[in-house]
């Protein structure tokens, strides 16, 4: 059974130690990245299949890091609204500094 968390600051260290693996974070921050260029695409073009696109890529890379580096099952599927945040948080402290690339 899934542990429940009282708030998002709660939930983000449990998080960040289901990405312990540097390559794990990598592909999360590949897939944002590249999640990011669908959404951009979808706004000049109007296209709705990058919608689509947007979703494979931010989740394919993300489950790639979870299932062959990290050896432990994504968040998304215990805690999908906090996981989901968590991703974009975990984008900006990376590129920030807070969090090693």
């Amino acid at each position: 059974m899934a542990k429940s968390y009282a708030s998002f600051a709660e939930f983000y260290p449990f998080y960040l130690s289901e990405h312990a693996n540097r390559m794990c974070r990598r592909l999360h921050f590949i897939g944002t990245s590249l999640t990011i260029g669908c959404l951009v695409a979808l706004a000049l073009t109007g296209n709705l299949a990058w919608i689509a696109a947007a979703l494979v890529c931010g989740y394919a890379f993300a489950w790639v890091g979870h299932f062959f580096f990290e050896h432990n099952h994504p968040a998304t599927f215990s805690h999908p609204l906090y996981s989901f945040a968590g991703d974009w948080v975990m984008y900006r402290d990376m590129l920030v500094g807070r969090i090693p690339f």
